[in-house]
């Protein structure tokens, strides 16, 4: 794969349950990845994001907490220069607005959570 900036995170925007993945290059045109699922690549739930960074990088923590414990734990860390954060950034956008023009708008706490869902045990009443 060439070294060009930010495809990785188009790749991640644009790959759809398969294991071909369509990258954009900066003069427009499109070439096809060979995305790689390793059979024993781990899923990890998380519910929880710590995020740090440096002049040079950004680091996510993904951790989870469970209701009525006082403490999170992390469960994996990403690591991405400032740049790869801003597309991953715009990538997550771009499929929260398609998944809501699918499904309808996701609540968060702060805005009441929809009918249809129940509290996970973070919210008291």
């Amino acid at each position: 794969m060439p070294d060009t900036a930010g495809q990785t995170l188009v790749a991640l925007h644009k790959y759809e349950e398969g294991l071909m993945s369509t990258v954009n290059q900066p003069t427009g045109q499109q070439i096809q990845i060979n995305v790689e699922l390793p059979s024993e690549l781990e899923a990890v739930y998380s519910n929880f994001a710590l995020i740090t960074h440096s002049p040079s990088e950004l680091i996510v923590d993904f951790a989870r907490i469970l209701p009525n414990v006082p403490k999170a734990k992390v469960y994996a860390r990403v690591i991405m220069t400032p740049m790869h954060a801003k597309l991953l950034l715009r990538a997550l956008s771009e499929n929260i607005e398609n998944y809501e023009k699918q499904f309808g708008e996701i609540k968060t706490p702060d805005q009441g959570f929809a009918p249809h869902q129940q509290p996970m045990g973070f919210v008291r009443k």
